[in-house]
Parts: structure tokens; C-alpha cells; sequence
């Protein structure tokens, strides 16, 4: 339905996907001017730090896409219009995530991919069948670890009722902390976005594989491929958390 609504005045779809994609691409922007004053970014080179971005962007183009609309849950707890989605035979987290779904973010997506793509015509990898298959793997699996961060922000805001920034710290602040090489940040946040929220498995860890950099806090090689499984138990915790925040649900009281 809001597809076709989008879609019923195509010269404004096309402007404000347009613009969308205008807007996130002066985050990369903003990086092409620092290496204007400097030569290498922690070690990285732009076309290196290019694809960081392209990846980190395409994956959370994808899940922003799809789920990025779940930050309007705490809303609909507050003011009790959730009980209409209850009692309709869709599942809520389908109908949630549906709610005004926003086909102009393409725009973030195409921006992400199409640097993704400028930054594997110059980055200097060896292109072995590990290296080949580890790129859209990497995609896919970011695209499902920060589904399950949306997920899981939106599973808190049963309790927080207006919890959304605290969501949007992980998932946007997330996205732009992965855009930079992890040797710029210190070593206890690369833990924390390691070991606690694992976000750097949506790029940082494969993506050091591809680029033969070594990893900053030296763990096992095999960690590099592990973002399929990390994304599995994501979801996995993410889906056990809305389902324990939906059961939770009683409604505003009135």
C-alpha cells in the first residue's frame, strides 16, 4: 500500500530518493576532505576507507530499508494504537516494520553500493575465491546484524516507551562508526563493538580479511568469517527480545 502511494506521484518519489541519496553521500564527502590534508586515515587509503563505507552503508541501507521504520514503535506503545495491530491477522513485527515503509531510502542503498563499487576498481586486494565470496557475504550478514539492532531497539521501547535515539546510538551511530578504520578508535571501543554489541562483523573484521590488514586485537584468523553465524544469533536474541517485549505489552490503560 505505501508503495503504491509512493509511487502514484513518481517526480516527487524521484526527488526525494534523490535527495536521500544527496544527503548520505556528504558523509563520504566529509571523508574526502580529510584526505585532502592527509595521505592515509589510521593507515587506511581512501579507496580503502571507500570500501569500508560502501559496505557498512549497504548493509544498513538494507536493513533501514526494510526495518528502519521500527524507531515508531515507542509511539505507538504510548499512545495505545498498537492494540490495532494486534488484533489484525498479520504479524505485528511484519505490520511494525510495514508502517509507512519509505521506498526513498533506495537512495542510501545505490549511494553505498555504487562506492562499494568504485572502492573493488581500486583498492589493491588479492582477489582469491575466499576474498570473492567474503564481499556479499559480508553485505548480507551487516544487513542482518543491524536488522536485529532495529529489532532489538524496538523490543526495548515496550519497557522505554520513548527509547528511539537510544536505538538510533546503535544502528545511524553505528553505521558511522563503521565507515572509519578501526585503527583510529581506541582499543576498548573496538572490544565493545566486538564483544558486546558486534557490530564489527558487519565489516571491520571481513572486511580486514579482504584487505590483508591485520586485526587490531589480534584474535584467530577463522573470526573473520564468522559473520553468517554472528548474524544468526542476533536475530535469533533479537527475535526472543520482541517476544518478550510484545508479551509484556498492556496496552495504555485507559
Amino acid at each position: 500500500m505505501w508503495v503504491r502511494s509512493t509511487m502514484a506521484y513518481r517526480a516527487s518519489f524521484v526527488m526525494m530518493a534523490a535527495g536521500n541519496f544527496a544527503a548520505t553521500a556528504l558523509d563520504f564527502v566529509a571523508i574526502v576532505i580529510m584526505f585532502s590534508h592527509v595521505d592515509a586515515l589510521g593507515g587506511f587509503s581512501l579507496p580503502e576507507v571507500a570500501f569500508l563505507y560502501g559496505t557498512t552503508s549497504t548493509s544498513f541501507g538494507l536493513a533501514d530499508l526494510a526495518l528502519g521504520n521500527m524507531d515508531r514503535l515507542g509511539r505507538r506503545v504510548r499512545d495505545g494504537t498498537l492494540d490495532t495491530l494486534l488484533v489484525r491477522p498479520a504479524p505485528v513485527l511484519a505490520q511494525v516494520a510495514a508502517d509507512r515503509f519509505a521506498l526513498r531510502r533506495l537512495g542510501r542503498v545505490s549511494q553505498g553500493a555504487l562506492l562499494l563499487g568504485w572502492s573493488l576498481t581500486r583498492v589493491d586486494v588479492d582477489w582469491t575465491p575466499a576474498a570473492v565470496v567474503l564481499v556479499p557475504v559480508m553485505v548480507v550478514s551487516g544487513a542482518l546484524i543491524f536488522g536485529a539492532v532495529f529489532v532489538a531497539g524496538a523490543a526495548f521501547q515496550f519497557r522505554a516507551q520513548d527509547a528511539s535515539e537510544v536505538q538510533n546510538a546503535f544502528t545511524y551511530g553505528g553505521t558511522t562508526l563503521l565507515q572509519y578504520p578501526p585503527t583510529v578508535f581506541a582499543s576498548d571501543l573496538v572490544r565493545g563493538v566486538t564483544f558486546v554489541v558486534p557490530l564489527a562483523f558487519v565489516n571491520w573484521l571481513p572486511a580486514l580479511r579482504v584487505l590483508g590488514r591485520d586485526d587490531p586485537l589480534g584474535l584467530p584468523g577463522c573470526v573473520d568469517f564468522a559473520s553468517p553465524l554472528v548474524a544468526l544469533v542476533c536475530c535469533a536474541a533479537a527475535g526472543l527480545a520482541w517476544r518478550v517485549g510484545l508479551r509484556s505489552y498492556r496496552s495504555t490503560g485507559s
